[in-house]
């Protein structure tokens, strides 16, 4: 056990267009320092058999998410942690189950605040990717009203080199093979009762984790997401980019260790 520190519990949660596969260098690591390790499949992800169809918010894309915590005895707190997309399913289930989370880790994720709806972000988003052809040969699709009917993506392999460019080439590869459509689900998150409480949400305690070389969340947007949510603790990975579970799975399991026993 590292440092004597008790055994911990990770949660792992992915981002857009990926699965539970890609926590697969990071897993053992921590179970190797002594700690129990979930990896989950959001819906119409990974192996999970839900088709993006049939996922129409949110709170149904993480569904996988809050069947797991809801299961969970109320004596036992989580470490969540969520990458990217993943952060929107952790600030979910930090609104529903506070109680339950120990921690909430956000890997280069996108992280709402307690102020606004959750779409407020996605502007600065935007606002941060105006210049250039940002989402390169990604695959948008809607059938009506983007602001009513969801979008779906898929990332095509331009913008996954761009996620990837520090990443061995293998797994590269590997998302390639396993990618499934997914959605930043922006119809739903501007509505005004998907904003998060202060007293619930913001009550967890949070921990951003930026990714200095990443192309796809940049590091001033990354840093604007921890300071707009009030985040004290920001910890940081030199030289990793967006799929640090990748290009740098034992820096990041070092990291998440030093955050559990802090």
């Amino acid at each position: 056990m590292s440092g004597g520190m008790s055994e911990k519990h990770f949660v792992l949660v992915h981002g857009a267009c990926h699965g539970a596969w890609c926590w697969y260098k990071l897993k053992p690591l921590l179970q190797n320092a002594g700690h129990r390790v979930t990896a989950l499949d959001m819906a119409a992800c990974g192996i999970n058999p839900t088709r993006i169809e049939e996922v129409q918010t949110l709170r149904d894309y993480s569904e996988p998410l809050i069947e797991f915590l809801a299961a969970q005895p109320e004596d036992q707190k989580v470490i969540l942690v969520g990458h990217s997309l993943g952060g929107l399913s952790l600030s979910i289930a930090m609104e529903m189950f506070p109680e339950k989370i120990e921690i909430a880790v956000f890997l280069a994720a996108f992280m709402p605040d307690d102020q606004h709806t959750p779409f407020f972000i996605f502007d600065k988003f935007a606002e941060v990717n105006s210049e250039g052809d940002f989402w390169l040969d990604t695959e948008f699709e809607n059938s009506g009203d983007p602001r009513e009917t969801r979008t779906t993506m898929l990332f095509g392999s331009k913008f996954l080199s761009k996620m990837y460019h520090l990443s061995p080439r293998e797994d590269l590869e590997l998302i390639m093979m396993l990618k499934r459509p997914s959605s930043m689900f922006s119809h739903d998150l501007w509505k005004p009762e998907t904003k998060l409480s202060e007293d619930k949400y913001g009550s967890v305690k949070r921990v951003y984790v930026v990714c200095t070389e990443d192309q796809a969340i940049i590091q001033v947007y990354q840093r604007w997401l921890a300071n707009n949510s009030g985040v004290m603790e920001v910890e940081e990975l030199e030289g990793a980019d967006h799929m640090p579970m990748f290009c740098m799975p034992q820096e990041l399991c070092d990291c998440l260790i030093k955050i559990a026993s802090n």
